[in-house]
């Protein structure tokens, strides 16, 4: 099958995002073994292990949200799909997308101000005094990201979007 010159932001997007989130989920399960090991047989949990537990899964939800965006792969609410008419479902494809672009947009915009602002008081985490600034900066630029994703969907035609699930089905 020919790869569709967009694939590669999929295949950029599982190597990037979808590592994150991947490795941070990973992390947060070995965290979690050896803080109930450590409960459990040494009487000693690991310190800090909920905010580290916290900040792992910032990376997992936030990491993922471009990937699944991409691959369409998050919760729709298709019940009145038998009822819309086929030539108006581009339209409504594109207008949802361009919701979620404006909302995931604004949203990161947010966050990258509130950043600036942990950056400005040297906001920290209680127990393990790590900066709160590069976390929030990690969710504002990923939530650019789906936002970017969103807005490419409102510019692709709709057969494009379905061709390129379609190729990604197919793609190891």
């Amino acid at each position: 099958m020919e790869k569709h010159p967009l694939a590669w932001i999929g295949t950029a997007l599982r190597w990037s995002t979808g590592l994150l989130a991947a490795l941070a989920l990973f992390g947060i399960m070995f965290l979690t073994l050896f803080d109930v090991l450590g409960r459990k047989f040494l009487n000693h949990s690991i310190p800090g292990a909920l905010e580290m537990t916290e900040i792992g899964m910032v990376m997992v939800i936030f990491g993922a949200m471009p990937l699944v965006s991409w691959r369409s792969e998050h919760v729709v609410f298709d019940s009145l799909d038998p009822w819309i008419p086929s030539w108006l479902k581009g339209i409504q494809a594109r207008l949802v997308h361009l919701v979620c672009a404006g909302a995931f947009g604004f949203m990161g915009w947010l966050l990258m101000q509130r950043a600036a602002r942990f950056a400005e008081y040297s906001d920290i985490t209680v127990h393990l005094q790590l900066p709160l600034s590069p976390v929030a900066s990690l969710m504002a630029w990923l939530l650019v990201a789906t936002a970017v994703v969103h807005a490419a969907f409102v510019l692709l035609p709709p057969q494009t979007h379905s061709h390129l699930e379609q190729m990604q089905e197919n793609t190891p």
